[in-house]
């Protein structure tokens, strides 16, 4: 059951994700695909700061979405999310671990 800070938190978050997503919506569909492969391969070659960067930029994007789809997701579906944003997390940390 939701509290109605949770539910207001959702629909301004909703609210300020609609001009953002409808942007993306009209791009030419390879655009998005290009970008997020950019930001893996970038996370994934590269070292350090720059992996980290480009893992951490992909991180908050797909965690903008399946915040925004959550409800409307079954649970395997809902697992999958998490575990892409663990395995996305855990990436960011250890870029940034070999750094020091």
């Amino acid at each position: 059951m939701e509290t109605q800070d949770t539910s207001g938190m959702r629909s301004m978050v909703e609210r300020w994700s609609a001009k953002p997503v409808l942007y993306l919506h009209g791009l030419p569909r390879g655009v998005l695909l290009a970008v997020v492969f950019a930001l893996l391969l970038a996370g994934m070659a590269g070292s350090g700061w720059v992996g980290a960067a480009g893992l951490l930029a992909l991180l908050v994007g797909l965690g903008w979405f399946a915040y925004l789809n959550w409800p409307a997701l079954d649970r395997p579906g809902r697992l999958l999310r998490v575990a892409a944003l663990v395995a996305l997390a855990a990436g960011v940390v250890g870029h940034v671990i070999d750094r020091f």
